[in-house]
This record gives structure tokens, sequence and C-alpha cells, in this order.
């Protein structure tokens, strides 16, 4: 019988469509403005094998409510928005598809920087608008501190660009050792010390309940004079009213926002009004590159464990936290 897999978004790049119709599949997509409700129902009346995660919520009572449901795997990265506890408790592995879109965000990255480094939004649209506004209070990035809070694949990559660049870089990560570092880069010991040094603080941790707020304005005060917030992991790791009135206040230079707590922006919120806030949405893995690797690494992982009940162990967000009649039962490699 054919395995029935669920996408939570209208449609998924050609890589995974392409593994789908080659094994087989009945596949099911959430129609275009789907909601967490939508999901639940869904999964309440169809025999779903697999999901693959978009943005769209799987809440606990989507999962319950599915009892053929074996593997959920997210198109990307960051699980919040998947509950996680709630796949554990019936032993459904977890996955997602970490590296594939790297590359994507990490150029992201160091675009808002400059972008917020030399006010290229501004002074494109001041043009647009009729004016020649020639700015001439632009910083150059060249032998400024480039803070990293997260040290994974996007952050390694970051650290390449921006040391290349001319830029020292430190790392604050709790993972990390001294020998885990590539030359050149050091190491912080705590958050406490690498913000007094970080002209550019960079953010690429994941959200957790730990890492929730992580920013805030006690956070925001330790960095030095000009310096410049770049964001594209999630919203939730800074308290957005404290950011608001550091930029307000000018204890912080610009900020480059590819993610925002909530998401759409509220059309209230003033960082929609401020000229040194970049904004983009959420976009920071969403390159062609990036999707297709994203899709077609998503959908393999499904089927293999499906297929072979194999699991990748370095992909797996939950293996630790199946119970252990579980992970004896699963091919982990």
């Amino acid at each position: 019988m054919p395995h029935t897999v669920f996408v939570t978004a209208p449609t998924l790049s050609t890589a995974g469509l392409d593994l789908l119709a080659q094994a087989g599949c009945r596949s099911l997509f959430l129609p275009a403005g789907g909601t967490p409700d939508d999901v639940e129902r869904l999964l309440a009346s169809e025999p779903v094998d697999a999901v693959i995660s978009r943005t769209v919520a799987l809440t606990a009572a989507a999962i319950r409510g599915c009892p053929t449901l074996k593997i959920v795997v997210k198109h990307g990265a960051g699980v919040n928005n998947i509950d996680v506890q709630a796949c554990s408790e019936r032993g459904i592995p977890v996955c997602a598809t970490p590296g594939a879109n790297a590359r994507s965000v990490a150029e992201m990255t160091v675009g808002l920087m400059l972008c917020a480094a030399r006010s290229l939004c501004r002074m494109d649209a001041g043009i647009k608008a009729g004016g020649w506004p020639r700015l001439q209070d632009g910083l150059e990035l060249h032998g400024r501190t480039l803070g990293l809070v997260g040290y994974g694949q996007i952050g390694r990559k970051v650290a390449r660009i921006c040391s290349a660049m001319g830029m020292r870089v430190v790392v604050c990560d709790p993972q990390l050792r001294a020998t885990d570092l590539e030359p050149g880069v050091e190491l912080a010991t705590d958050l406490q010390h690498l913000l007094p040094q970080a002209q550019v603080l960079s953010l690429h941790a994941p959200l957790t309940a730990h890492t929730r707020g992580l920013i805030g304005a006690g956070q925001l005060a330790l960095l030095p004079e000009d310096a410049i917030l770049v964001n594209t992991a999630r919203g939730e790791l800074v308290d957005e009213p404290a950011l608001i009135e550091a930029l307000q206040q000018g204890k912080l230079r610009a900020a480059g926002l590819d993610t925002t707590a909530g998401e759409p922006i509220a059309p209230d919120s003033p960082l929609l009004r401020m000229d040194n806030v970049v904004l983009t949405p959420h976009v920071g893995g969403s390159t062609q590159a990036a999707l297709q690797a994203m899709a077609g690494g998503a959908v393999a992982q499904a089927l293999d464990f499906l297929d072979h009940g194999r699991l990748q162990r370095a992909s797996t967000i939950n293996y630790d936290r199946l119970n252990l009649a579980t992970q004896r039962e699963l091919n982990v490699q």
C-alpha cells in the first residue's frame, strides 16, 4: 500500500515532489492560508504516515488525532512549531534537515549586516522617493568584532565570510570547546564576556525554553556604542520591546531582522517605522537551492524510515526522548 505523506504547505520543491512520485506516495498538501486547526482536521480524517512540516504549527492535538502517523520531518532546522513532546510520547521520531539551508541563511546574515552598516535600504528608499540621500555615516565592517551566539553550521559559515572581510570573530556557544573552533575564531566563556566585545551581534541559536528572551534590556546595554544586531534565527530569542527601546534611544546603531517575535509582524510595530531597522520576512533559508535541498532531504528521510526503519541520528531531534523500547526498534545510522 502506498505511503500517505502530508506536507503542511501548498507545495513543495521539485526535489521532494520527484521523490514522492518515484516512491508512488499519495501526497496531501495544506491549502494556502491553512491553519493549525486545518492541519488537525486533515490528520484526523486521513491515514497519514508521514508529515513534512513547514511553518504551520503541528500541535499535540493534531499528533494525537492521527493513529497512523509514524514520522515527522521538518523542512528546515528549527522545530519550535512542532509539539516534539507529543511525538515522543507516541514514539514518533521528529527529524530535521540541518545544514540544508545553512549557506543561504549565512549569506542573508551578512547581507543584513551590510545593509544595516551602510544604510543601503534607507538610501534606496530615499532615491525612489525622489531624493538623493548621499549618507556619509556608513560603517566599515572590516576591523570590527563580530559576536556570534551559536556556532552550528550557519554560524560557522558566517564566521568564515566575516573573517575573510577582515572582521574579528568571537563565539559564545555552551556546547563548544576551544578545540572545536576554526583557526582565528575566539571563544567567549559566556554571554556576559561576549557582549561588551560584539560591535556586530549575530544570533544563530535554536529557540528553547532556555534561549527564549536571551537578549533583553540588560544584554543590549552591554553592547558597545554603535553596535548592530542581526537576527536570522528566531524572533523570540530577543525581547522585542527592549530592542525597540534600545533602537529608539540610540543605544543600538541598527538592526537587521529576518525574523520577529510575531510573524507576520504586527502592523502597529514601531520596527516598521524605524529607518535604522532592515526587515525581511523570514526568508533567510528560502533561496531556490536551499528549498530544493530541504525538500529533497526531508522526503528522503521520511521514506527511508517508512521503507527501512532507518533514521539519521544527526538529524533526529528527539531520539533521546523516545522510550527505550522504541529506541531498540529503530535502525539509527
